[in-house]
C-alpha cells in the first residue's frame, strides 16, 4: 500500500488549504482513512477519521467545525479540507490507512496499519 498526502503548505490564520491523500495498492473502498498530525516536539495527534463508505466522520475537539474530512473511492482518495486555520494547526499532517473499530479506536494511531510521508502545513500569525 502506499499513500500519498499533498496539499501543505504556508498560509495566514484565517486561510484554508485543502489536503489530498492519493492511495494506490490495495481496495481503498474497504478501509477507513484517518488524518492526523505532529508538531515539533509534540506527539502524534488525531484529527479526523472517516469510515469506509463516508457515512461516519469523527474530529478532534480542536478542529470540529473547522476541518472537513471526506472520501472519493471512486479516485481512492481522502480529502481534509481545513477553513478558519490557527498557528496552532502548524504542524506535518499524515494520512492513515486501517480497520479501526468502534468510535475511541478511529482515534488512536496504532490502529492504522498504513500511513503516507506527511505534507506540512505552517499557518503564520
Amino acid at each position: 500500500v502506499q499513500l500519498q498526502a499533498s496539499g501543505g503548505g504556508l498560509v495566514q490564520a484565517g486561510g484554508s488549504l485543502r489536503l489530498s491523500c492519493a492511495a494506490s495498492g490495495h481496495t481503498f473502498s474497504n478501509y477507513a482513512m484517518g488524518w492526523f498530525r505532529q508538531a515539533p516536539g509534540k506527539e502524534r495527534e488525531f484529527v479526523a477519521a472517516i469510515n469506509w463508505n463516508g457515512g461516519s466522520t469523527y474530529y478532534a475537539d480542536s478542529v470540529k467545525g473547522r476541518f472537513t474530512i471526506s472520501r472519493d473511492n471512486a479516485k481512492n482518495t481522502v480529502y481534509l479540507q481545513m477553513n478558519s486555520l490557527k498557528p496552532e494547526d502548524t504542524a506535518t499532517y499524515y494520512c492513515a490507512m486501517g480497520f479501526p473499530l468502534g468510535l475511541t479506536n478511529y482515534m488512536r494511531a496504532h490502529e492504522y496499519a498504513y500511513w503516507g510521508q506527511g505534507t506540512q502545513v505552517t499557518v503564520s500569525s
